[in-house]
């Protein structure tokens, strides 16, 4: 197959969201419900799968909707802001699509634009130090055995397969791709966070599980700017969770009756003190978006780059989409949390009620930005900024060692 460049115009993009934007309605509908009773999305997957929103990045010659970075992550905006435990279930499945096109797999690409929904399982909780990987993978016949445990599988409940890291015994890291009906496969839903409570980001068991050879990858197959790509499904999710927040404290303002004796309006949506909250919480929910979509046409630009077969180029692509995430992510993570906090100056106490679910935006907000962590990000985007210095872009998470006793110092 000859790759295709996916890319898309301004002029599409409105026929591409009137496309969805009825399914992302009626998916809104449903999320507070959903929060309060923590009732689980497999459903909402499988609509937005049968109606192409998962295959939306496979080249329309494969089957898919051979749009543009830019054009998607404009639309995981309005998903996530129908529903930010959607746009985040299908973090790992987006990621994968961007490894496929970069890798231009197309056995895979058309099983994405048949309707297969990809989920995770790459974290270890366990006793495993920074850089080990406790899941092993050994050959059995014509295929593999995988055993071992996963934590934070974010979407696998939801999904047709599971793509799990895994070592071989001579030390090579490797990506298993597992059915999830598979024999010796099970997903638990055991994530307890306050946040994100519907993504299914729970723990996954692999006991002796039999996977083809045809559907283990080496990790080479991911893009160098792999990293930026997840970072940017995070922005993009808080950017949905900032417009979600703006549409309700807009909607909330606007059917208000009581006011203050001290207010500055007869009505509150006539209070120019809360038509200023209002204001800022828009301002920061454009800002946020505009920062994840510009990142997102980075993320093009890399993509497109590496087609050509011009080193120093992708090089380069590859540095600016990871530092542009890093860059999103501080502020984002800052003006999302703002945002869904502020909304409360423009109501009252009454928005505190269960029932509306304001308070998920924040706590929504919050789990997301506690990812990859933030504190971490200003200081690498300086030391580029000052020095060139260019840090590994895919790390990891594990067990610190233990510190030295006090004999030994």
């Amino acid at each position: 197959m000859t790759t295709e460049i996916l890319a898309s115009s301004a002029r599409s993009y409105a026929e591409l969201a009137a496309r969805f934007r009825p399914l992302f309605a009626d998916i809104a509908q449903g999320a507070a419900r959903r929060e309060s009773g923590r009732i689980l999305l497999h459903d909402e997957v499988r609509r937005l799968a049968e109606a192409g929103f998962t295959s939306l990045r496979v080249p329309s010659g494969l089957g898919g909707g051979g749009v543009s970075a830019p054009d998607f992550f404009r639309l995981l905006i309005e998903l996530a802001a129908a529903e930010s435990n959607l746009a985040q279930a299908l973090r790992c499945h987006i990621a994968f699509v961007e490894d496929l096109l970069y890798a231009n797999n197309t056995k895979w690409l058309r099983r994405i634009a048949d309707g297969a929904v990809v989920g995770n399982a790459w974290t270890e909780s366990g006793p495993v130090p920074v850089g080990g990987v406790s899941t092993t993978i050994t050959v059995d016949g014509a295929g593999y055995r995988v055993n071992g445990t996963k934590s934070y599988t974010t979407g696998s409940l939801y999904a047709d397969w599971i793509q799990t890291g895994a070592r071989t015994a001579e030390g090579l890291d490797v990506i298993a791709l597992v059915r999830r009906d598979n024999p010796g496969v099970e997903v638990i839903d055991d994530w307890d966070g306050f946040g994100q409570r519907l993504t299914a980001s729970g723990t996954s068991v692999f006991t002796n599980v039999f996977v083809p050879a045809a559907d283990v990858i080496t990790e080479a197959a991911h893009p160098p700017y792999s990293t930026g790509v997840y970072q940017l499904i995070h922005v993009a999710t808080l950017a949905g969770i900032a417009r979600a927040a703006l549409g309700d404290v807009v909607s909330e303002v606007r059917k208000r009756t009581r006011t203050f004796s001290n207010g500055n309006g007869t009505r509150p949506s006539a209070d120019i003190q809360v038509q200023q909250v209002v204001g800022e919480v828009s301002a920061l929910a454009f800002s946020a978006e505009t920062a994840s979509l510009r990142v997102a046409e980075l993320v093009q630009e890399a993509y497109e780059a590496q087609l050509q077969s011009s080193p120093a180029l992708a090089d380069a692509a590859v540095t600016a989409v990871e530092f542009a995430s890093s860059q999103a992510q501080i502020v984002v993570t800052e003006q999302v949390q703002r945002a869904a906090s502020l909304l409360f100056n423009a109501l009252g106490a009454s928005s505190t009620r269960q029932e509306l679910q304001l308070d998920r935006h924040w706590r929504n907000a919050r789990t997301i930005s506690s990812h990859n962590p933030v504190i971490y990000k200003s200081r690498i985007v300086g030391d580029w900024e000052i020095n060139g210095t260019i840090p590994d872009f895919v790390w990891r998470a594990g067990e610190a060692p233990a510190p030295a006793s006090a004999s030994a110092r």
